[in-house]
């Protein structure tokens, strides 16, 4: 299912889903820029420098770094290895890494960096479609904290489910789950028009929100705790965890961030 758009009326144009979408346009952009192709997106030397490595984060004094390594006669491939870390078939980084960014930077600039085209694009769908009615909701200083506090805690739930993972982390998607969680609360009415493929074919029906987000929300679930124990339909790279913990920070911490506005009256559907 593939949403398209909501059936909410919103008092004002949505500024700031307008820039965070422009926003993360432009990083995929420039990380493009020296390397790596539109649709594939960056080199994996950006992806290592400017995502947010889980084993960074929990080892602060140690720094991983794309190596090059030997995978057969004449053969060789690239792979990330960090300083302290466990030996494994690889080796553990020595010297000094590379110059590259602090690690607390990266938590930012992970948020607006994308692996590819289709990565970026139905993560601005989703935010297209749903942030307009949470920022509308919020207004334009409560929605941009709640978004970035939610890709936050998101990032953090990922690095609790991998501590010692040295995958890089990239992508809007913790901070949009954190949006789809607030929804649900913010427009229990509303309903999504959504696009639908059958195998070959494709329809057009409208779907109450809290059904496909709830069903969203169970598949991001089920498939992250399935990867725990191993790789389930190919999802291998997904954070799911991220997710699991931003549409959790959504639903639990959306009042909050609503405070006295939410005595305004409900935003009225078409």
């Amino acid at each position: 299912m593939f949403p398209l758009r909501d059936n909410v009326r919103l008092a004002r144009f949505p500024v700031v889903t307008a820039v965070l979408v422009l926003a993360n346009v432009v990083a995929y952009l420039l990380e493009i820029r020296h390397g790596g192709s539109f649709f594939g997106g960056p080199t994996d030397s950006v992806a290592v420098r400017y995502g947010a490595i889980p084993y960074e984060l929990t080892h602060p004094a140690d720094h991983c770094a794309l190596i090059t390594h030997r995978l057969a006669a004449g053969v060789y491939g690239e792979a990330v290895a960090c300083q302290g870390a466990a030996s494994g078939a690889l080796g553990a980084l020595t010297g000094r890494a590379p110059s590259q960014p602090p690690t607390a930077l990266t938590v930012i600039t992970s948020m607006f960096l994308h692996g590819s085209f289709l990565h970026i694009f139905g993560n601005m769908v989703f935010l297209g479609v749903f942030g307009p009615t949470v920022e509308d909701r919020l207004g334009r200083v409560r929605f941009p904290a709640f978004y970035l506090a939610g890709g936050l805690v998101a990032l953090a739930a990922q690095v609790l489910a991998d501590p010692s993972s040295t995958t890089p982390t990239l992508g809007a998607s913790g901070a949009i789950a954190a949006v789809l969680g607030g929804y649900v609360l913010m427009a229990p009415r509303a309903r999504i028009i959504t696009l639908v493929f059958i195998v070959f074919f494709f329809t057009i029906v409208e779907v109450p929100a809290v059904l496909l987000l709830g069903f969203w929300f169970l598949e991001q679930l089920y498939l992250g705790t399935a990867g725990l124990t191993g790789p389930v339909g190919g999802g291998e790279g997904v954070a799911y965890f991220a997710h699991v913990g931003g549409f959790a920070f959504g639903l639990l911490t959306i009042g909050l961030f609503a405070g006295r506005t939410r005595a305004r009256r409900h935003l009225p559907v078409y």
